[in-house]
């Protein structure tokens, strides 16, 4: 198997903000701490403990302060979301744009990539939360739907690329399985589970057995429905 490129590191203490409408230095600043100290909290101590309190006592200000920035917890949960999910993205582009054209390394920064995040304390700890939090809170769900599309569409150019005779059915199809069993690894094999000594033959393993399916694969198989008999 080729070796993975010199992969970045997704570090969620720096953090992509959105800057703030009207915003000045200062304001921002306050702002980013604050978006920061909740990330932090959230690792930490888990969404149900993330509280406007806690976040102003570990920013090292008063709670009634906050609501300069923030109206509610519910607009600095989106904030937060927005922040991670553009840092999440932007690590994913640098992850793949190293190999530059050559399709199957890119497949294989893109798959080490997500699989070595995933044994990430921060990580492993960070999106259990979202998920959780997504089932009820509709911008929560978009942010994450929105996420998973983003590598999705990564996929499908990529499977694209490495076998161009598979129809636009074929090409979404795989790349939703191997998205999904890829993310679904780091919950077997992810920081501090079961598995996590495994990962690297798992991430080997992960690398050959879908490259061998995406080449393979033959126009239309992807796209029909299994026969009944």
């Amino acid at each position: 198997m080729q070796e993975g490129s010199k992969l970045p590191d997704l570090d969620f203490s720096i953090l992509r903000f959105v800057p703030r409408e009207r915003g000045y230095a200062r304001g921002q600043e306050g702002f980013e701490l604050i978006l920061k100290t909740a990330l932090s909290v959230l690792v930490e101590h888990g969404y149900k403990d993330m509280t406007l309190r806690r976040i102003a006592k570990e920013c090292g200000m008063k709670a009634g302060n906050i609501s300069y920035y923030f109206k509610s917890k519910d607009d600095l949960v989106r904030a937060l979301l927005q922040a991670i999910s553009r840092s999440y993205e932007d690590a994913i582009s640098s992850a793949t744009v190293q190999a530059g054209s050559d399709p199957e390394q890119r497949f294989i920064d893109l798959v080490t990539f997500i699989l070595r995040d995933g044994t990430t304390r921060q990580t492993s700890y960070i999106f259990p939360e979202l998920w959780s939090l997504a089932n009820h809170d509709p911008f929560a769900k978009q942010c994450i739907d929105e996420l998973y599309l983003r590598e999705h569409e990564r996929f499908i150019l990529i499977i694209g690329e490495l076998n161009p005779t598979l129809e636009a059915e074929d090409r979404t199809i795989l790349a939703a399985l191997i998205l999904s069993s890829v993310e679904g690894i780091a919950v077997f094999a992810g920081y501090g589970k079961l598995w996590q000594d495994r990962m690297p033959q798992l991430q080997d393993a992960a690398c050959r057995g879908f490259l061998d399916l995406i080449k393979s694969a033959k126009p239309g198989d992807c796209g029909k429905m299994p026969s009944s008999s």
